[in-house]
C-alpha cells in the first residue's frame, strides 16, 4: 500500500497501491509496527518532529510532515532512509516518540480507518489514524504533534 510520494520540483505522484481520496479507507487493514518521529538537530534534543513516520509490516511506510501553513502533507515513506528534504542530512534524525505505547501484544497496531480533518482550503490539518487498541491523532503546525488515545 502506498500513499504517493513527492519528488522535487514535481507535484505528488499518484499513489501505486490504493488511491488516497480523503476517504477513511485510505490505510484499513495494515498494521502498524513503529512509529517514529523526524528531528532537526542542529544543536540537539529540543521540541516536536517535524514530520512522524509511521512503519508499516510490509515494509512500506507513510510519511505525516507539517508544511508552512500548518497542514499537513501525507506520502510514502522511505524507512529507514531520510525523506530528500532533510538536508543537511547530518542535522536529521528519526527518534523513538516516548510518550507513544509500544505495539499491542502481537507487535503491531491493526488500523480499522482513518479520518482527514481539513480546512476551509481543503488542506488537511490534522489526521486520526484509527486502530483497534486505540486513535494516533497527529497535527499540523510549526511542529507535527502526535497523541495516542486508548480506546
Amino acid at each position: 500500500m502506498s500513499v504517493g510520494r513527492e519528488v522535487a520540483g514535481e507535484e505528488i505522484s499518484p499513489p501505486s497501491g490504493r488511491p488516497r481520496h480523503g476517504k477513511a479507507d485510505w490505510l484499513t487493514g495494515a498494521r502498524i509496527t513503529a512509529v517514529h518521529g523526524l528531528f532537526y538537530r542542529p544543536e540537539g534534543r529540543a521540541g516536536e518532529p517535524e514530520a512522524v513516520e509511521f512503519v508499516l509490516e510490509d515494509g512500506q511506510s507513510v510519511l505525516l510532515t507539517c508544511a508552512s501553513d500548518h497542514t499537513l502533507s501525507i506520502t510514502s515513506g522511505a524507512w529507514p532512509g531520510l525523506p530528500d528534504w532533510c538536508v543537511p542530512a547530518g542535522q536529521w534524525q528519526f527518534e523513538q516518540l516516548d510518550r507513544l505505547p509500544p505495539p499491542p501484544y502481537g507487535g503491531a497496531w491493526t488500523v480499522t480507518g482513518t479520518q482527514e480533518r481539513r480546512d476551509e482550503h481543503g488542506e488537511v490539518r490534522e489526521a486520526v489514524i484509527r486502530c483497534e487498541n486505540g486513535d494516533f491523532v497527529v497535527i499540523g503546525g510549526d511542529t507535527v504533534t502526535i497523541r495516542f488515545t486508548p480506546c
